[in-house]
């Protein structure tokens, strides 16, 4: 089965694809860059996922990158409308 898993691979989970692609870009910006410009396009893409899913507001997903010595934090605050 393997073989056939390997020509035929299932269809990503939105939610596992999301955070691979947050994966790859936080090892990406850690390699080389020292701001976080990357910030801004994760912000429009958080932006697209959800509103597939629900309406939401710009104004209501928050992100922020701390640095304390060796380490980071991305923090992503998303506020969503009631149901």
């Amino acid at each position: 089965m393997p073989l056939l898993n390997f020509l035929f691979p299932k269809k990503q989970q939105s939610a596992t694809a999301a955070k691979e692609r947050l994966q790859i870009i936080i090892a990406r910006e850690r390699g080389g860059r020292s701001g976080p410009d990357f910030l801004p396009a994760l912000h429009r893409e958080l932006i697209e996922v959800i509103s597939k899913y629900t309406k939401v507001n710009a104004d209501d997903i928050k992100i922020s990158l701390d640095r304390q010595g060796n380490l980071e934090v991305l923090d992503v605050n998303v506020v969503l409308p009631d149901a």
